[in-house]
């Protein structure tokens, strides 16, 4: 690799690092690699577009562990990239692994924005209308393609606390958007209401939902899951539109 070329690419590196960094709450670490050579980069060829990326919060209290993701033979606006600012000249689509702690998805179900869907719940108990709070979620990754859902319910018209706790198997949709709970099985606790599992089911594939993770003109779709003791592995499919772009807006 010529000189020119290195420096060409460390400046293609930099302008998409900090395009990415920008939609994102937070980052621990963030590596892009672009290779490309002078010729091709005056005629918009790119040969491969490689991120790694650790630690990266988006909004609403949602952790990635780790995204990897790799794109081949991407067409850039040289002009563009030669002002800093990358730009596709069309869509590309990228192979993606998405890593999810067991720590991630307990801190997004204890955030203020999900418990607030989980407050005030409208079910029945033993025949009964009960108005509900779902409570002190534990999600635990034992290994085994599992997961378990530990929480308290407090039952607003006696006061009373249960304990509801189930584990589930975690499947993707047909559609690939979105993960969903499968062959609920109860351990310690009991089911109190249908009504409630499905709220709580509800709110883990909301959670576990990668399109929550979408940056700027990037949009993943699901191929497969697996949950291993003390994390969640995703291979996706994501479709670029543009590579996102430093903003000022309202993030």
């Amino acid at each position: 690799m010529s000189e020119q070329s290195g420096l060409g690419e460390q400046a293609l590196n930099k302008a998409a690092e900090i395009g990415m960094s920008s939609q994102l709450d937070e980052v621990v670490e963030l590596d892009i690699d672009i290779k490309t050579d002078p010729l091709k980069f005056v005629q918009g060829e790119v040969d491969s577009v490689d991120v790694e990326g650790k630690g990266l919060v988006m909004q609403k209290d949602l952790r990635m562990e780790a995204m990897d993701m790799h794109m081949d033979n991407v067409a850039i606006n040289p002009l563009s990239a030669a002002m800093g600012k990358i730009e596709l000249n069309k869509p590309t689509d990228a192979e993606t692994h998405v890593v999810l702690t067991e720590a991630d998805v307990n801190h997004a179900f204890n955030s203020e924005y999900v418990g607030s869907k989980l407050k005030n719940l409208k079910i029945d108990v033993d025949g009964k209308p009960m108005t509900v709070d779902a409570k002190q979620i534990e999600f635990h990754l034992p290994g085994e393609g599992k997961v378990v859902l530990k929480a308290q319910v407090l039952l607003h018209e006696t006061g009373e606390t249960e304990q509801i706790a189930f584990a589930a198997v975690p499947s993707v949709t047909d559609n690939g958007k979105a993960v969903m709970l499968k062959d609920v099985q109860y351990g310690e606790g009991k089911e109190i209401s249908p009504e409630l599992t499905k709220a709580l089911v509800d709110q883990s594939s909301k959670i576990l939902d990668l399109s929550n993770f979408n940056l700027e003109g990037m949009s993943l779709r699901i191929r497969s899951i697996d949950a291993e003791a003390g994390k969640l592995n995703f291979q996706a499919a994501a479709h670029v539109e543009q590579m996102p772009s430093s903003k000022t807006s309202n993030r």
